[in-house]
């Protein structure tokens, strides 16, 4: 009977099989074995090897028009995808890479926007042509010849509150108007809260100054006074003052939008 073969036993003549350790690494000897025995390989590895990076693959570079292609590809892929999401697909990003306004709420300080509340009075003051605080009594604006340009006039900066609304939530909110949209004002309370108020179903009222706010010396060409850091300011609430009733169904309109429309005198039996 013949003995059994041993399959993984050494072979004869077979180098030792190589123990690579920290003390004795794999390139030294490898560079040691490979170089002419007529040079002097350990002097060799001194000066060429030790210490150097060395690229042992030279990898491909992409080229520029590759890059380019690859990114209009993945552009026009992710362009897909949000397309089947709807228009909620269409409003995925940041505001910056859809180009809309953004507000960090960390700076929802109602102090903060005091002086665009003090801007905004100054432009009412040029808008509505509000006479300087006299002696005599106040003269209330003529509404007849404030509605036309309060209609396409701006709101950002304004006190707006929420008078009467089918949404009990909102009833009562005030504060410094910082955006509009086409169907919501969004403001900043006095408690230093950004509130969006929907314009659908509501009824805002918002003060205009019986006095004009800026210098007697200013003229319309002159750009609107802008208040130092250290004036006290005020709202329009604090002083004479008119309420004027907005409704928000009438009002579904950008601001942008106003401007050029031709508004219409109708009755509103909601609310």
């Amino acid at each position: 009977m013949e003995p059994a073969l041993d399959l993984y036993r050494p072979l004869k003549g077979a180098p030792a099989k190589v123990k690579l350790t920290a003390a004795d690494p794999f390139t030294p000897k490898y560079v040691k074995d490979v170089v002419d025995k007529a040079y002097n390989p350990a002097e060799i590895y001194q000066n060429r090897v030790h210490g150097r990076m060395l690229m042992l693959e030279n990898a491909a570079k992409d080229s520029r028009l590759k890059k380019e292609r690859d990114a209009k590809k993945a552009k026009v892929r992710a362009a897909k995808e949000r397309k089947k999401l709807g228009v909620l697909g269409r409003r995925q990003g940041t505001t910056r890479e859809l180009g809309l306004w953004g507000f960090d709420a960390s700076q929802a300080k109602f102090a903060l926007f005091l002086p665009l509340h003090h801007l905004w009075m100054g432009y009412m003051s040029e808008l509505l042509n509000l006479p300087q605080r006299t002696g005599a009594a106040p003269r209330v604006p003529s509404g007849a010849a404030m509605h036309p340009k309060l209609l396409k006039a701006d709101f950002n900066g304004s006190m707006m509150t929420v008078h009467q609304s089918k949404n009990i939530a909102i009833l009562g909110i005030s504060g410094i108007v910082i955006q509009e949209t086409e169907g919501t004002f969004k403001v900043v309370t006095k408690e230093n809260k950004v509130k969006v108020l929907p314009k659908q179903n509501s009824i805002f009222t918002f003060a205009v100054p019986v006095y004009s706010t800026l210098p007697a010396t200013h003229n319309a060409t002159a750009p609107l006074p802008i208040p130092e850091p250290g004036d006290s300011l005020h709202t329009v609430l604090d002083a004479a003052h008119v309420r004027i009733e907005l409704h928000g169904n009438q009002f579904c309109f950008r601001s942008a939008d106003r401007a050029g429309r031709k508004f219409k005198a109708k009755e509103s039996i909601e609310l």
